[in-house]
């Protein structure tokens, strides 16, 4: 086991870590973090254990990368079945961004529940 050096802050001593090389390159975006979020909140034991391995970031950055798939996916084949075009976007801007906005937000609420509210 590596040694653990430690630094004293007021009374307590506290331990220098750092996080291991490739989970400190991962950033997480708007899927990876609410996953991050949602495990600490309503998973503590597998939080504390990927957090302690190393693997975390890691993890989240999978999830991420299936929601954001998911995301695109739906997206495309909700326009596709409601007839969200190009053309209407050309003929009537509001309508197109309210019908779009719609489909985002149900995508959204979709996606949070299969994938990142596991």
């Amino acid at each position: 086991m590596a040694n653990i050096t430690y630094k004293q802050v007021n009374d307590y001593m506290i331990p220098n870590l750092k996080l291991p090389p490739e989970e400190s390159a991962v950033r997480l975006g708007k899927w990876g973090m609410l996953y991050k979020d949602y495990l600490q909140k309503h998973t503590p034991a597998l939080f504390a254990t990927l957090l302690g391995q190393g693997k975390l970031y890691q993890h989240c950055a999978k999830v991420e990368e299936q929601a954001n798939d998911m995301f695109d996916t739906l997206i495309e084949q909700l326009k596709k079945t409601e007839g969200i075009t190009e053309k209407l976007k050309g003929h009537n801007q509001w309508e197109w961004i309210q019908r779009m906005e719609n489909i985002q937000a149900r995508v959204n609420s979709i996606v949070y529940q299969e994938i990142i509210s596991i």
